[in-house]
């Protein structure tokens, strides 16, 4: 069932994605190929946040193609599907706010960066923006939930 608004879906889908926090984030690298691995973003609304190093496969990878596609499972029949364009973020104060809101969040959705980066102004230190253009709540076999970007 396709809904009109991400308002319809907001609460169950923020529910889901920080109960499992996790997920598998695939990307295309600069052979056309599709590479997953898995990562911890933050949302807040229908926009996720990604503290991620500059320098990484993903990196070469976005810069090659920018569309992402993200799958949190909750379990075999519960899972959300978010595809996204992400986008570097390069705006200090930013970086700044989404890295204390990661530091100021309890586990298991909020972290403490400095365990895998220096600082927030570290030139490694990158941040990725994640806009969906569709999310898809599925509760099989009796419900999807699908919300389009316009």
């Amino acid at each position: 069932m396709d809904v009109s608004s991400f308002s319809e879906i907001k609460d169950a889908f923020t529910e889901r994605v920080h109960r499992v926090v996790w997920c598998t984030v695939a990307t295309i690298d600069t052979h056309n190929r599709p590479r997953s691995r898995v990562l911890h973003p933050i949302w807040e609304a229908s926009i996720g946040w990604i503290l991620t190093r500059r320098n990484s496969h993903k990196a070469k990878h976005l810069a090659h193609n920018p569309y992402v596609s993200l799958t949190y499972v909750e379990t075999v029949m519960k899972f959300a599907y978010v595809d996204c364009k992400a986008e570097w973020v390069d705006d200090p104060d930013e970086i700044s706010r989404i890295w204390d809101w990661f530091k100021s969040t309890p586990e298991p959705l909020g972290y403490d960066p400095t365990i895998i980066f220096k600082s927030p102004d570290d030139p490694n230190t990158g941040l990725l923006k994640l806009i969906p253009w569709r999310i898809a709540l599925v509760d099989f076999p009796d419900e999807t939930r699908v919300w389009h970007a316009k």
